[in-house]
């Protein structure tokens, strides 16, 4: 009976609707300043795209720069530049051993990794490691003025990353 009293006392009063009002205007403007405000936690806890293709290092680097001298050698490109998107970084995939145990009416799988080195120091024996893919290709090159030369580059970048050349741009490089 407390409860219903004090609502009815809230109700009647024009203060308390002021209050309220005044309250529920507060909270609104807080829910605002959260949004707005940094939420505290770090930005570099998700990669940019940008960021992927240095978290991913070797890979990227290599096959930009490989990608580049192939470009090179045909013929009417002239300088090249290559800027590849990565998605994703290099992924282990571990070797396991696995052992099934049948009986009347279940089936037990333990799969447990293989290790590898001494007591004092063992690892997991890696199996295969996994190139990130290459999701899209910014090329420039000197001689990409001529149509046909461009088009070569296209479907010569398309072949080597295994990618669609719509996700592929090829532009001319502008002259020092």
């Amino acid at each position: 009976m407390a409860l219903s009293e004090f609502i009815n006392s809230i109700k009647s009063g024009k203060k308390a609707v002021t209050a309220v009002t005044v309250l529920g205007a507060a909270g609104l403007c807080l829910i605002l300043l959260s949004s707005i405000l940094p939420s505290g936690k770090d930005s570099d806890d998700k990669p940019e795209p940008a960021e992927v293709c240095e978290a991913s290092g070797d890979f990227c680097t290599e096959t930009e720069n490989r990608l580049a001298d192939f470009l090179r050698d045909i013929e009417g490109v002239g300088e090249v530049r290559v800027y590849l998107k990565v998605n994703g970084n290099e992924e282990y995939v571990y070797a396991t051993e696995g052992r099934t145990s049948i009986s009347e009416n279940k089936t037990e799988e333990e799969e447990k990794y293989v290790m590898i080195g001494s007591s004092g120091e063992k690892s997991a024996l890696v199996e295969t490691v996994k190139a990130p893919g290459i999701s899209g290709a910014v090329i420039a090159c000197t001689g990409c003025g001529s149509a046909a030369v461009q088009e070569k580059v296209y479907k010569a970048a398309s072949a080597a990353l295994g990618i669609p050349t719509s996700q592929i741009y090829v532009t001319k490089l502008k002259a020092d």
